[in-house]
């Protein structure tokens, strides 16, 4: 029988997870720590308060890992925000439709220009980002952008609204490659307290787009949950659990997990659940050491301090140069951001940071043509 992750999450209790994290010994950690095949409680225990007291040694398991599987390389890529038209009301989100901000879809030209400039940047991975209104950004819309932009880039990804595995397919003919897409919270309570109206109030639709793309036959499909909507620990555990599922599932599709934390956005939204530094850090750790092969991808969402600090913990994908708002990089007058960025330095800034801590920045690891 096809099953999705919709009906395997029914598995597992969000509740059940949650005091589970918070009954962990030191000594689960250490077995956790210490197992040849790790199994989902031993990542459970290396979510918990008690695994704060082993940051170091997981940092340096993250650390061993992630040269074993990936060597001394972080990808680069860059956003190309299309539109900022949007028919959900997400609280957390600048592009929510109750906000008063300016709204733009690009034209095919104008998304053309943002891409030349960042290939002269150096670029040859971008992710297409759009609001998501369908209306606004068909799929046609997408075909015809990817059919431009291909000669120009190695990879191309899309982090837009949910669609069916047919109309994947018609993108990914046209050349795309990779596909991003966030539950945001994997607690259907709070899911549904933070998507107050428009599609994505569904959350099954939403948790399924995985797999539509795994149907599909994305080459790259990255998830995430949006750090601060909920309990971060308890996210994190389902993340890793559909992270797992996926990879077995799509062993075809190489599965990657962000790890964007939310800032404070357009409207006043403050996140309800803070998530620190040292948290992060060993969240991040804890998806390497329980996900080997995943890909680990960091945003500038994150300061720039951070974000160096970060690079040998287990990531294998950094933005650099970002804006998030249509147009950020050519258009002359500035429209909102969906959200503001930390990270502010230049691809070649960035770049310079990575090689200074001895890794190597890749603009490009691979090419069609070996396919």
């Amino acid at each position: 029988m096809h099953m999705n992750f919709s009906q395997e999450i029914q598995k597992v209790k969000w509740d059940d997870v949650l005091l589970t994290i918070k009954n962990t010994s030191n000594a689960d950690v250490l077995h956790a720590l210490n197992s040849e095949n790790r199994n989902f409680s031993n990542f459970i225990a290396l979510l918990s308060p008690a695994a704060g007291n082993y940051i170091e040694e997981m940092a340096q398991l993250a650390h061993q890992i992630t040269v074993q599987k990936f060597g001394k390389i972080i990808q680069m890529y860059a956003p190309v925000y299309v539109s900022s038209e949007c028919t959900n009301a997400c609280v957390y989100c600048g592009f929510n439709r109750n906000n008063k901000i300016d709204r733009k879809t690009l034209s095919v030209e104008e998304v053309i220009s943002e891409g030349k400039k960042l290939h002269e940047q150096g670029f040859r991975h971008v992710l297409l980002v759009s609001g998501e209104s369908p209306a606004h950004a068909p799929v046609e819309y997408f075909s015809q952008i990817v059919r431009h932009l291909k000669p120009l880039f190695a990879s191309i990804s899309i982090e837009v609204y949910p669609m069916d595995t047919d109309s994947y397919a018609k993108l990914i003919k046209n050349g795309v490659d990779g596909l991003t897409i966030y539950q945001e919270t994997y607690d259907p309570v709070q899911y549904q307290q933070v998507h107050q109206a428009g599609k994505k109030k569904d959350y099954n639709w939403r948790l399924d787009t995985p797999d539509r793309g795994g149907c599909a036959g994305f080459r790259r499909i990255n998830i995430g949950s949006l750090l601060g909507l909920s309990d971060w620990r308890t996210d994190g555990a389902f993340t890793g659990l559909h992270a797992s599922f996926l990879a077995k599932k799509y062993w075809k599709s190489h599965i990657c997990v962000s790890f964007p934390r939310l800032q404070p956005a357009e409207g006043g939204y403050k996140p309800e659940f803070q998530v620190t530094d040292a948290q992060l850090v060993q969240l991040l750790c804890a998806m390497r050491i329980w996900l080997p092969d995943a890909g680990i991808v960091l945003s500038t969402r994150e300061p720039k301090t951070f974000r160096d600090n970060l690079v040998p913990l287990g990531i294998t994908q950094m933005s650099a140069g970002s804006k998030t708002a249509p147009g950020g990089y050519t258009l002359k007058y500035k429209l909102d951001n969906q959200f503001n960025i930390s990270d502010n330095r230049s691809p070649e800034e960035v770049a310079l940071m990575i090689e200074s801590r001895v890794y190597e920045p890749v603009w490009k690891d691979w090419d069609a043509a070996i396919l």
